[in-house]
């Protein structure tokens, strides 16, 4: 049911880009305020509203919905993710022993020496 919904959301905005693609410019108006020609108003007083801006609105609003629904769908599916499995493992305590018949982990020179004696390399 996502895959259907993320197709369908897909279109929508395909179709929304379209559509705002398709209208004429709007930035005409503002150069001809400052001495590029004549023109009736800067940003306001578009006259009625096109088929186009119609459809951009709706396209708009479709998507916006869309989106919703998506993101409640996609919150009722549960929450797996592979970020919290890995933090599971990473948080798992290590042995604290070695495993049997494991060699003893070597020691360094200084400890071997006993204590009260100078080992023959700080002489």
């Amino acid at each position: 049911m996502i895959i259907a919904l993320s197709v369908v959301h897909l279109l929508i905005a395909v179709v929304l880009v379209v559509i705002v693609l398709l209208q004429s410019g709007k930035g005409a108006d503002i150069g001809a305020a400052f001495g590029g020609g004549s023109s009736q108003t800067v940003f306001g007083g578009r006259g009625a509203a096109t088929f186009l801006s119609k459809l951009t609105l709706a396209a708009a609003v479709l998507f916006m919905i869309s989106s919703i629904i998506l993101t409640v769908v996609s919150e009722r599916r549960g929450r797996s993710s592979v970020i919290t499995e890995e933090r599971v493992q990473q948080t798992a305590p290590a042995p604290a022993s070695p495993p049997t018949g494991a060699p003893a982990p070597p020691t360094s020179p200084a400890e071997q020496t006993p204590p009260g004696q100078v080992p023959p390399a700080a002489k």
